[in-house]
């Protein structure tokens, strides 16, 4: 329990943990993240191997010659035993939607990164490539 300052009570969340606003920006990414890999891995997780998804708040380096401006995911290759990792920017993506496209940017931008990954085209990744929720 925190401390009870200038005898008022003790401090208590202003937001109780059930509501949306609870969560940070960070927290809800992540789950859109998750939720959007672990939909593509029911579909694709046998033709591309040992792959990882992860997030990133900004790209590591500047973008590489062949990308257009800053980069909003990329594909790491296995090197050595370690396996594919696949990452999203967070904070270019939430810079280019606003909450209520961020879902569809996500989901857009993973089925690239596979569909970079598998030689395939985004829409024959995920179906729903490029829908307006």
């Amino acid at each position: 329990m925190r401390r009870d300052a200038h005898g008022r009570g003790p401090r208590r969340p202003l937001l109780p943990s059930t509501l949306p606003g609870y969560r940070t920006r960070s927290e809800v990414f992540d789950e859109l993240a998750a939720d959007g890999s672990e939909r593509l891995a029911r579909r694709w997780s046998a033709q591309w191997g040992r792959v990882e998804f992860g997030v990133e708040d900004v790209p590591p380096s500047d973008p590489a010659p062949w990308e257009q401006g800053v980069p909003l995911g990329r594909v790491f290759p296995g090197e050595y035993g370690a396996p594919t990792r696949v990452v999203l920017y967070r904070r270019p993506l939430e810079q280019r939607a606003s909450a209520e496209e961020l879902p569809g940017l996500v989901r857009d931008i993973l089925a690239e990164q596979v569909g970079h990954l598998l030689s395939m085209r985004p829409d024959e990744v995920d179906p729903e490539y490029g829908a307006v929720d």
